[in-house]
Protein backbone atom coordinates (compact mmCIF):
# COMPACT_ATOMS: atom_id res chain seq x y z
CA UNK A 1 0.00 0.00 0.00
CA UNK A 2 3.22 2.62 0.66
CA UNK A 3 4.54 1.68 -2.19
CA UNK A 4 1.17 2.41 -4.22
CA UNK A 5 0.63 5.39 -2.68
CA UNK A 6 4.46 6.56 -3.55
CA UNK A 7 3.41 5.62 -6.81
CA UNK A 8 0.41 7.88 -6.94
CA UNK A 9 2.14 10.46 -5.23
CA UNK A 10 5.00 10.62 -7.77
CA UNK A 11 2.53 10.19 -10.40
CA UNK A 12 0.32 13.44 -9.80
CA UNK A 13 3.95 15.31 -8.95
CA UNK A 14 5.41 14.07 -12.43
CA UNK A 15 2.00 15.21 -14.36
CA UNK A 16 1.92 18.59 -12.39
CA UNK A 17 5.10 19.77 -13.57
CA UNK A 18 4.44 18.32 -17.17
CA UNK A 19 1.34 21.08 -16.60
CA UNK A 20 3.40 23.06 -15.90
CA UNK A 21 6.17 23.07 -18.53
CA UNK A 22 3.26 23.10 -21.01
CA UNK A 23 1.36 26.65 -19.93
CA UNK A 24 4.73 28.14 -19.34
CA UNK A 25 5.33 27.00 -22.97
CA UNK A 26 2.40 28.63 -24.34
CA UNK A 27 2.77 32.02 -22.87
CA UNK A 28 6.09 32.22 -24.10
CA UNK A 29 4.70 31.36 -27.47
CA UNK A 30 1.55 33.81 -27.07
CA UNK A 31 3.83 36.72 -26.06
CA UNK A 32 6.25 36.17 -29.07
CA UNK A 33 3.31 35.74 -31.61
CA UNK A 34 1.46 38.98 -30.30
CA UNK A 35 4.77 41.09 -29.58
CA UNK A 36 5.02 44.00 -32.07
CA UNK A 37 8.50 44.53 -33.77
CA UNK A 38 9.50 47.60 -32.52
CA UNK A 39 11.60 48.42 -36.23
CA UNK A 40 8.28 48.48 -37.70
CA UNK A 41 7.49 52.31 -39.05
CA UNK A 42 4.24 51.68 -37.75
CA UNK A 43 4.82 50.37 -34.50
CA UNK A 44 6.27 53.28 -33.71
CA UNK A 45 3.80 55.88 -35.26
CA UNK A 46 1.37 54.33 -32.94
CA UNK A 47 3.53 54.81 -29.71
CA UNK A 48 4.82 58.57 -30.82
CA UNK A 49 3.69 61.28 -28.22
CA UNK A 50 1.80 64.24 -29.11
CA UNK A 51 5.26 66.54 -29.52
CA UNK A 52 6.30 63.90 -31.51
CA UNK A 53 3.23 64.28 -34.25
CA UNK A 54 3.52 67.87 -33.81
CA UNK A 55 7.13 67.79 -34.60
CA UNK A 56 6.75 66.11 -37.64
CA UNK A 57 4.14 68.34 -39.43
CA UNK A 58 4.78 71.68 -37.79
CA UNK A 59 7.50 73.51 -39.89
CA UNK A 60 5.16 72.07 -43.57
CA UNK A 61 2.34 73.80 -41.45
CA UNK A 62 4.27 77.34 -40.60
CA UNK A 63 5.56 77.28 -43.85
CA UNK A 64 1.81 76.31 -45.95
CA UNK A 65 0.56 79.17 -43.42
CA UNK A 66 2.51 81.92 -43.82
CA UNK A 67 1.94 81.44 -47.96
CA UNK A 68 -1.56 81.20 -47.34
CA UNK A 69 -3.01 83.58 -45.11
CA UNK A 70 -3.70 81.14 -42.48
CA UNK A 71 -3.05 79.97 -38.41
CA UNK A 72 -0.71 77.47 -38.65
CA UNK A 73 -1.73 77.22 -35.15
CA UNK A 74 -5.40 75.93 -36.05
CA UNK A 75 -4.04 73.63 -38.72
CA UNK A 76 -1.60 71.45 -36.35
CA UNK A 77 -4.43 71.53 -33.60
CA UNK A 78 -6.63 70.35 -36.01
CA UNK A 79 -4.76 68.04 -37.24
CA UNK A 80 -3.92 66.75 -33.62
CA UNK A 81 -7.63 66.69 -32.90
CA UNK A 82 -8.83 65.01 -36.02
CA UNK A 83 -6.11 62.18 -35.95
CA UNK A 84 -5.95 61.53 -32.71
CA UNK A 85 -2.24 62.50 -33.31
CA UNK A 86 -1.96 60.74 -36.18
CA UNK A 87 -2.61 57.62 -33.74
CA UNK A 88 -6.52 56.76 -35.58
CA UNK A 89 -6.90 54.46 -38.37
CA UNK A 90 -7.59 57.33 -40.51
CA UNK A 91 -4.87 59.71 -39.60
CA UNK A 92 -2.07 56.68 -39.49
CA UNK A 93 -0.13 55.19 -42.27
CA UNK A 94 -1.40 54.27 -45.33
CA UNK A 95 -4.36 56.42 -44.84
CA UNK A 96 -2.46 59.68 -43.63
CA UNK A 97 -5.83 61.47 -43.73
CA UNK A 98 -4.98 64.20 -40.73
CA UNK A 99 -8.41 66.00 -40.85
CA UNK A 100 -10.95 63.92 -41.25
CA UNK A 101 -11.75 65.35 -45.49
CA UNK A 102 -14.70 63.16 -46.81
CA UNK A 103 -14.44 62.12 -50.39
CA UNK A 104 -11.35 61.35 -52.74
CA UNK A 105 -7.78 62.35 -53.40
CA UNK A 106 -6.56 61.09 -56.64
CA UNK A 107 -9.18 58.51 -56.96
CA UNK A 108 -8.46 57.14 -53.80
CA UNK A 109 -10.41 56.48 -50.33
CA UNK A 110 -10.99 54.45 -47.89
CA UNK A 111 -14.65 54.03 -46.47
CA UNK A 112 -14.54 54.30 -42.23
CA UNK A 113 -17.11 54.90 -39.66
CA UNK A 114 -17.45 57.87 -38.15
CA UNK A 115 -19.25 59.79 -35.23
CA UNK A 116 -20.93 63.05 -36.18
CA UNK A 117 -22.68 65.99 -33.87
CA UNK A 118 -26.30 66.36 -35.34
CA UNK A 119 -25.98 70.08 -33.23
CA UNK A 120 -27.39 69.27 -30.31
CA UNK A 121 -24.72 67.35 -28.55
CA UNK A 122 -25.86 63.94 -29.46
CA UNK A 123 -23.25 61.80 -31.48
CA UNK A 124 -24.67 59.41 -34.29
CA UNK A 125 -21.99 56.47 -36.03
CA UNK A 126 -22.63 56.69 -39.55
CA UNK A 127 -19.99 54.62 -42.74
CA UNK A 128 -18.29 57.66 -45.03
CA UNK A 129 -15.59 57.89 -47.34
CA UNK A 130 -12.56 59.18 -46.54
CA UNK A 131 -9.91 60.63 -48.89
CA UNK A 132 -6.61 58.69 -49.18
CA UNK A 133 -2.93 60.38 -48.74
CA UNK A 134 0.35 59.15 -49.63
CA UNK A 135 1.86 61.72 -47.14
CA UNK A 136 1.07 63.82 -44.44
CA UNK A 137 2.22 66.43 -46.54
CA UNK A 138 -0.14 65.91 -49.15
CA UNK A 139 -3.32 65.87 -46.28
CA UNK A 140 -2.01 69.53 -44.82
CA UNK A 141 -1.50 71.10 -48.52
CA UNK A 142 -4.94 69.43 -49.93
CA UNK A 143 -6.42 70.82 -46.69
CA UNK A 144 -4.53 74.03 -47.51
CA UNK A 145 -6.73 73.98 -51.01
CA UNK A 146 -10.13 72.93 -49.17
CA UNK A 147 -10.04 76.56 -47.01
CA UNK A 148 -8.78 78.70 -49.69
CA UNK A 149 -10.96 77.27 -52.15
CA UNK A 150 -14.16 76.75 -50.14
CA UNK A 151 -16.73 74.69 -50.79
CA UNK A 152 -18.54 73.89 -55.15
CA UNK A 153 -21.60 75.62 -53.85
CA UNK A 154 -19.88 78.10 -51.86
CA UNK A 155 -16.25 79.18 -52.41
CA UNK A 156 -16.31 81.85 -49.74
CA UNK A 157 -17.38 79.29 -47.31
CA UNK A 158 -14.07 79.15 -45.00
CA UNK A 159 -12.71 82.46 -45.56
CA UNK A 160 -13.50 83.28 -42.00
CA UNK A 161 -10.53 81.60 -40.97
CA UNK A 162 -7.86 83.11 -42.65
CA UNK A 163 -5.50 85.66 -40.94
CA UNK A 164 -6.75 89.03 -42.68
CA UNK A 165 -10.54 88.22 -41.77
CA UNK A 166 -9.56 87.96 -37.97
CA UNK A 167 -7.92 89.31 -34.77
CA UNK A 168 -6.40 85.89 -33.33
CA UNK A 169 -6.88 82.62 -34.19
CA UNK A 170 -9.78 82.21 -31.48
CA UNK A 171 -11.87 83.48 -34.03
CA UNK A 172 -10.78 80.74 -36.98
CA UNK A 173 -11.94 78.24 -34.94
CA UNK A 174 -14.92 79.94 -34.10
CA UNK A 175 -15.75 79.87 -37.89
CA UNK A 176 -14.60 76.27 -38.23
CA UNK A 177 -17.47 75.36 -35.44
CA UNK A 178 -20.54 73.91 -37.51
CA UNK A 179 -18.89 74.66 -40.29
CA UNK A 180 -15.76 72.73 -40.84
CA UNK A 181 -17.15 69.89 -37.99
CA UNK A 182 -20.53 69.25 -35.94
CA UNK A 183 -19.03 69.38 -32.81
CA UNK A 184 -20.44 72.19 -31.19
CA UNK A 185 -17.36 72.43 -28.91
CA UNK A 186 -14.60 72.39 -31.88
CA UNK A 187 -13.41 75.99 -31.17
CA UNK A 188 -12.52 74.62 -27.52
CA UNK A 189 -11.53 71.68 -27.99
CA UNK A 190 -8.75 73.09 -30.77
CA UNK A 191 -7.98 76.60 -28.36
CA UNK A 192 -7.48 73.95 -25.87
CA UNK A 193 -4.93 72.44 -27.57
CA UNK A 194 -3.20 75.38 -29.18
CA UNK A 195 -2.58 76.66 -25.60
CA UNK A 196 -1.46 73.19 -23.95
CA UNK A 197 1.39 72.80 -26.63
CA UNK A 198 2.18 76.55 -27.11
CA UNK A 199 1.14 75.96 -30.64
CA UNK A 200 0.71 80.41 -32.12
CA UNK A 201 4.66 80.28 -32.11
CA UNK A 202 4.02 78.62 -35.53
CA UNK A 203 1.98 81.19 -36.70
CA UNK A 204 5.21 83.28 -36.33
CA UNK A 205 8.88 82.73 -38.87
CA UNK A 206 11.65 81.58 -37.48
CA UNK A 207 14.11 84.53 -35.75
CA UNK A 208 17.26 82.03 -34.96
CA UNK A 209 17.95 77.95 -34.67
CA UNK A 210 20.76 76.72 -32.55
CA UNK A 211 22.12 72.91 -32.00
CA UNK A 212 23.30 72.53 -28.48
CA UNK A 213 24.84 69.32 -26.86
CA UNK A 214 23.32 68.09 -23.74
CA UNK A 215 25.67 67.82 -20.73
CA UNK A 216 25.62 65.52 -17.84
CA UNK A 217 22.90 66.69 -15.35
CA UNK A 218 20.89 68.33 -17.53
CA UNK A 219 17.35 67.92 -18.31
CA UNK A 220 14.78 69.10 -20.88
CA UNK A 221 13.38 71.44 -17.42
CA UNK A 222 16.80 72.92 -17.31
CA UNK A 223 17.16 73.31 -20.87
CA UNK A 224 13.82 74.92 -21.10
CA UNK A 225 14.58 77.39 -17.95
CA UNK A 226 18.22 78.11 -19.56
CA UNK A 227 17.14 79.37 -23.18
CA UNK A 228 13.45 80.92 -21.52
CA UNK A 229 11.09 77.99 -23.89
CA UNK A 230 8.88 75.62 -22.83
CA UNK A 231 9.90 71.93 -22.78
CA UNK A 232 7.03 70.65 -25.20
CA UNK A 233 8.26 73.04 -27.63
CA UNK A 234 11.59 71.28 -27.22
CA UNK A 235 10.02 68.23 -27.27
CA UNK A 236 8.45 69.16 -30.59
CA UNK A 237 11.31 70.64 -32.42
CA UNK A 238 13.00 67.50 -31.70
CA UNK A 239 10.61 65.01 -32.14
CA UNK A 240 11.28 63.18 -28.81
CA UNK A 241 8.70 60.98 -27.87
CA UNK A 242 9.30 61.27 -23.55
CA UNK A 243 11.24 63.91 -21.32
CA UNK A 244 14.89 61.22 -21.25
CA UNK A 245 17.32 63.03 -22.59
CA UNK A 246 21.09 61.70 -22.74
CA UNK A 247 24.63 63.38 -22.45
CA UNK A 248 26.32 64.39 -25.77
CA UNK A 249 22.48 64.28 -27.65
CA UNK A 250 22.07 67.10 -29.79
CA UNK A 251 19.06 69.48 -29.24
CA UNK A 252 17.57 72.51 -31.91
CA UNK A 253 16.26 75.12 -30.02
CA UNK A 254 14.24 77.47 -31.95
CA UNK A 255 14.12 80.89 -30.98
Amino acid sequence: MKLLAKLLIGMVVLFALIGISIYVFVQKFENSYNQTDSSDPAYVEKNQSVEEFIGTIAETARQLSAENDLYASVMIAQATLESEYGQSGLGSSPNNNLFGIKGKYKNDSVKLETSEDDGTGKMTTVMADFRKYPSYEDSLKDYVRLLRNGLSWNKQYYTGVFKSNTKTFKDATKHLTGSYATDSKYNKKLNKLIAEYDLTQYDKPVKSKKTIKVEDGDSLMLIAKAYDVKVTSIKQWNQLNSDNIEAGQQLNIYQ
